[in-house]
């Protein structure tokens, strides 16, 4: 199994466990609404959970998909609360198919601004 098949595996079974095994130690998110990359297992695992669980409903589908030796770049669309949202997910993975580099980007505006929102509600919720 490659990264990209565990992390789709990750996305149909939303086990948390599978998540954190799929991270990279020194895994970097880039988040469309952060200023500057977060860096390390742990907060990379909060980012991606938390967006699985404000993206990750129904709705959500990946519609296109770019591979490359190290990695892939996944189109997704979903509607929340009327809103499209559509967005790539930028993955690298290592030799052992464990993310190293995760990073987002999402249109439009009012897409953006509405994740910035439902992110830092679910991020504060799993601090709480």
């Amino acid at each position: 199994m490659t990264g990209l098949d565990s992390w789709y595996a990750y996305m149909k079974s939303h086990d948390r466990t599978a998540l954190w095994d799929l991270l990279h130690p020194d895994a970097v998110f880039e988040s469309p609404v952060v200023h500057t990359p977060q860096r390390g297992r742990d907060i990379t695992f909060k980012y991606l959970a938390s967006a699985e669980k404000v993206l990750g409903g129904p709705g959500f589908t990946y519609v296109g998909e770019w591979r490359s030796d190290n990695g892939a770049v996944l189109e997704f669309k979903n509607v929340i609360d009327g809103i499209e949202i559509n967005g790539v997910d930028i993955i690298s993975f290592d030799s052992e198919g464990r993310i190293t580099h995760f990073k987002v980007m999402v249109r439009p505006l009012k897409a953006i601004n509405m994740l910035h929102r439902l992110m830092a509600e679910q991020i504060a919720a799993a601090q709480s």
